[in-house]
């Protein structure tokens, strides 16, 4: 078993605002860099203080009939062992960078597991085998490369991983012991490349070739003899999203062959006959997991961003009656390595993320943690309202909205995703809440065209030379925000980070004049010197999804949409946050926006922090980095 846990995952655990500093104003961290911020008031510390110490909690797995869970008390989140439900969280590991990745037996962890984690947000994570008694890690990678999606062997003796150690940028396949000798078995050429499971004999792995969200293929790949098989995706071009063997020669799979949607397929490898498990789901199957003995199959579906949790028993595929969980998005799960138990992360737009247990004979809910959330009264907190607007061609754009309970009109905080191919989902945001609650700004979340989760087709809308249509569907939420009684069209700031903060850009070109103020993290500001300069490990997907900029066409439209090329076009106030150390969205993309708006004369705040990378993960730096936001909104939101 294996969890990875991104950026977003990660920011789950992190404070959201900020903790007191000296009397004159908060003290800035000592690792930032600001230009243009001004002192952050202690009163607006001592305001916000409470929504800084809410953290969540997610299972990574099992340890007999212990749990093991991601959460943090200190600066980030780190492994911790819980006994029994609502018990003490036993911290595992104190490192001063967050956990990234854990990966455990599929029976649960005996007395080792592996995990990962970088310096400084730079994404060049190391494997360390850990061990249980002795809490020690020990290193079993090179200290520079790129390393990941660490899988253990049935064996428990092995492991494979991928690296782009060869030559910082092919992702390569291999399988090491407990006694550090490294088998190469599978050397590539190009592309994103990923073991996803052992067959359950240890002798192949099914092995993913990800060419881009819409196309990728699975391989079987034989360990003794390196026989690369195709399996998935070579005769039809779809998405297949994941792949595990089962214990009767068969392969279980998601991907959207013939569907709009990620379905479950099961594939009988010796006859070549698929057959869909999933054909009357009209939403995608997000996640799955089989049990260590095959016995059961898990897995989720995201209808419309909530998510819904079914169990079959196999090979039957005969579903399991379950108790009511709590409405929310499932961050994952884990079966219990005696199978009598399910444990179930999950997180709400009004509550943190907490772990739940599901007793499988009984139909039994029991909560194992209850995160806290700072003191704050909960009944507070507001509910996401799923609405759709219209937008240009004719299309409805499904967002969520987050309305204050005071009277209107209210600002509001237009919050744009990243991705681009992501989804917004009403996950639980101090951010939010506290914008909603302490602020009284509306915050609304449009998945506009290219994001997941809603079909294929809607996916592709966005890509190549049809990137601004995207742009398009913010315009018309501005036009939406003003039919709205209850929101004040004069008071609209957008906010994002990563391909949303290229939105945020993008935004205050074409509707600078709509705009009270622009907030964005790590953003792209132009298209060809970010494809040009991010790591060259992620160079070929990423111009799969916005085009080449090495084709002289489509490096003169890429330039005609970068925001950098439009800066006299832009008015809006703006704060820029960014990490020195991101190996995708690269400092220099923030450095350039700053110092060309600078120069116009447009406000813009810039913090830079220098033991971050793609978004900020360590509490100190996020504190300040969202007080500073928060400072930001009230001058130029909220001002009259």
């Amino acid at each position: 078993m294996i969890q990875r846990f991104s950026t977003f995952v990660l920011l789950l655990f992190a404070a959201s605002v900020f903790a007191a500093g000296e009397e004159e104003g908060v003290a800035i961290p000592a690792n930032i860099v600001t230009s243009n911020v001004p002192p952050l008031p202690l009163a607006m510390a001592e305001r916000l203080q409470s929504f800084a110490n809410t953290r969540g909690a997610v299972q990574v797995g099992w340890q007999d009939d212990a749990m093991l869970i991601l959460t943090r008390f200190a600066e980030t989140a780190q492994l911790h062992r819980v006994a029994q439900p609502l018990g003490y969280r036993e911290q595992l590991t104190f490192l001063d960078e967050p956990v990234a990745e854990v990966a455990l037996p599929a029976s649960g962890v005996k007395d080792k597991l592996i995990l990962s984690w970088d310096v400084g947000g730079s994404e060049f994570d190391q494997l360390f085998v850990f061990d249980m008694k002795t809490r020690q890690a020990r290193m079993v990678s090179n200290g520079s490369s790129l390393y990941g999606y660490a899988i253990w062997a049935p064996d428990e003796e092995r492991f494979v991983y991928v690296t782009t150690e060869r030559n910082g940028r092919n992702w390569d396949i291999h399988v090491q012991n407990l006694e550090g000798e490294v088998d190469k078995v599978l050397e590539t050429e190009d592309g994103y490349w990923f073991p996803i499971d052992w067959s359950p004999d240890g002798r192949k792995l099914l092995v993913r070739e990800r060419i881009s969200i819409n196309e990728s293929k699975i391989y079987e790949l034989e360990v003794a003899s390196r026989k690369l098989t195709p399996l998935l995706g070579h005769e039809q071009t779809m998405s297949v999203a994941n792949a595990r063997y089962d214990n009767r020669g068969g392969v279980i799979y998601t991907a959207d062959a013939d569907s709009e949607f990620l379905r479950l397929h099961r594939l009988d490898v010796a006859s070549g006959e698929t057959r869909v498990l999933t054909a009357d789901t009209e939403w995608d199957v997000e996640n799955f997991a089989l049990a260590h003995d095959y016995s059961m199959l898990v897995f989720s579906v995201n209808e419309g961003g909530i998510s819904k949790l079914n169990v079959w028993s196999l090979p039957t595929m005969k579903p399991l009656k379950l108790p009511e969980l709590p409405g929310g998005i499932i961050n994952g799960f884990a079966v219990s390595p005696d199978l009598k138990t399910l444990g179930v992360s999950i997180n709400s737009a009004t509550s943190p993320a907490d772990i739940y247990a599901i007793d499988l004979k009984r139909r039994k809910l029991e909560r194992w943690t209850r995160s806290e959330v700072g003191g704050l009264d909960t009944e507070t907190f507001v509910d996401a309202q799923m609405i759709d607007y219209p937008t240009f061609d004719g299309r409805d754009v499904p967002a969520f909205i987050y309305r204050p309970r005071t009277p209107g009109p209210h600002p509001v905080v237009v919050l744009i995703h990243g991705g681009p191919e992501a989804q917004y989902r009403p996950y639980f945001s101090t951010t939010v809440q506290s914008y909603v609650t302490e602020m009284g700004v509306a915050v609304i979340a449009p998945n506009v065209r290219g994001s997941a989760g809603y079909g294929k087709s809607y996916l592709k809308l966005d890509n190549g030379y049809l990137r601004e249509d995207s742009v398009k569907d913010i315009g018309a939420l501005l036009d939406w925000i003003g039919t709205q009684d209850d929101l004040n069209a004069d008071r609209v700031a957008v906010f994002g980070g990563s391909y949303g903060g290229y939105m945020v850009l993008a935004s205050m070109v074409h509707y600078g004049d709509r705009l009270a103020a622009a907030v964005e993290s790590v953003g792209i500001s132009n298209f060809v010197t970010f494809l040009e300069n991010t790591q060259a490990y992620r160079q070929d997907i990423r111009r799969v999804e916005y085009g080449d900029e090495r084709d002289p066409k489509m490096r003169e439209f890429l330039t005609s949409i970068s925001p950098l090329t439009h800066v006299d076009k832009m008015q809006t106030p703006l704060l820029i946050s960014q990490g020195a150390n991101d190996p995708r969205v690269p400092a220099s993309e923030s450095d350039q926006i700053f110092a060309a708006l600078s120069e116009s004369g447009v406000p813009v705040w810039y913090i830079l922090a220098k033991d971050e990378g793609h978004g900020f993960r360590k509490k100190v730096n996020r504190d300040y980095d969202q007080a500073a936001k928060f400072a930001f909104l009230e001058a130029y939101l909220k001002a009259e």
